[in-house]
Formats: structure tokens, sequence, C-alpha cells
């Protein structure tokens, strides 16, 4: 009976030292905002509106090295997430957020400097980063705002 309670005992004891030992998990969250500059004035105004449909490409390293590769698309409010939950030993370092594609058939050109934004990700987990606007053009500039 007494080498039955020692087992108890000692399976008890391990599992506590796995639940302090466990894995720590992370969770980080990254989103912007895709919009259409109507007049191509480098300035939002009552003209310009949000992209819904906007492909966004956001590739992030790892504490370790890896690399991965993430693809969104703009919402209803032109806004794009990309989030994940892995070890914390494992969690983004750095990552590099640029603008694939506009399906608006009239505002398709990328405006200048919305090539892509690099940044490094120091945030603690449950928190999120927040990508500066990319910005898309129409090819041609309506009558209106010249």
């Amino acid at each position: 009976m007494e080498s039955k309670w020692r087992w108890l005992l000692t399976l008890r004891l391990c599992f506590v030292i796995l639940m302090v030992n466990g894995v720590r998990s992370w969770t980080g969250e990254i989103h912007g905002r895709v919009v259409c500059d109507v007049c191509g004035d480098s300035s939002i105004g009552p003209e310009d509106h949000v992209l819904q449909g906007a492909e966004v490409a956001v590739l992030c390293i790892t504490k370790s090295g890896e690399v991965l590769n993430y693809q969104a698309f703009t919402n209803s409010d032109g806004v794009y997430t990309v989030a994940e939950t892995m070890p914390a030993s494992e969690r983004w370092d750095a990552c590099l957020a640029r603008p694939i594609s506009s399906f608006q058939s009239h505002c398709t050109h990328l405006g200048e400097g919305t090539t892509g934004v690099k940044f490094s990700y120091n945030h603690p987990s449950g928190y999120s980063h927040t990508v500066r606007p990319f910005v898309y053009r129409p090819a041609i500039v309506p009558v209106y705002c010249t």
C-alpha cells in the first residue's frame, strides 16, 4: 500500500513540475488600413475612402529564426489584421508589411512611399502593432480635384 501512495505522490509531483515549467504561449497582432487617395494629394479628405478587399502581405521572422508569411485582406472598414498565438520563445522579432493589390478598379496605383513598412515587434503578449496606412491612387485624377 505504501508503494502505491509513493507512486501517486511521485506522479503528482511530476505533474506540478510540468505545470510550472510548461510552455508559455504568446499572442501578437498586426493591423493597418488601406485607403484610396482619390485626388492624389497625399492628404486624407472627404473625397477619399477606405479600400475593401485590398490584399496585404505580412512577413515576420521569429526569435528562433523561422520566417512566417501571412496574407490578409481588408474588411469593409479598410482594415486588415494578422494574428498568431505561438510559444513565447518563438514569438515575432521583426516584420515587414506590404501592400499587394487593390481590387477597386478606380484606385489601383500605389502612392509614393507605400511599398512596405519594416518594424521590430517588441510587444508583450496580447498587444497589437498598428502599421501606417497604405495608400492607392487612381490612374486618372477626377476633374473636381484640380
